[in-house]
């Protein structure tokens, strides 16, 4: 089971706390928070299903979200951290 956490902007549209959930790879994950959680759809990832490009996705403390994104493997992950980062100028 992974911990999944999500920061404080994502949690208006997801789980309040942590969420413990099972998935093979970070795109499942994602498919079965946008199952339970809907309003999380088009949150974290655009609509051919990469990430948005100021969300960041941290797999027991390392960025995934340039390098392996949603294809990243979760094989004796525990901790998954999203966190979507405020732009301004």
């Amino acid at each position: 089971m992974l911990d999944v956490h999500l920061d404080s902007w994502l949690r208006e549209f997801g789980p309040r706390g942590k969420e413990r959930l099972e998935a093979d790879s970070v795109e499942h994950l994602l498919d079965a928070l946008e199952e339970k959680y809907p309003r999380l759809r088009f949150k974290i990832r655009d609509e051919t299903g990469r990430l948005r490009r100021y969300v960041r996705v941290f797999v027991d403390g390392e960025d995934v979200s340039g390098t392996t994104g949603v294809e990243t493997p979760l094989v004796g992950v525990q901790t998954i951290d999203i966190l979507h980062s405020i732009a301004g100028g």
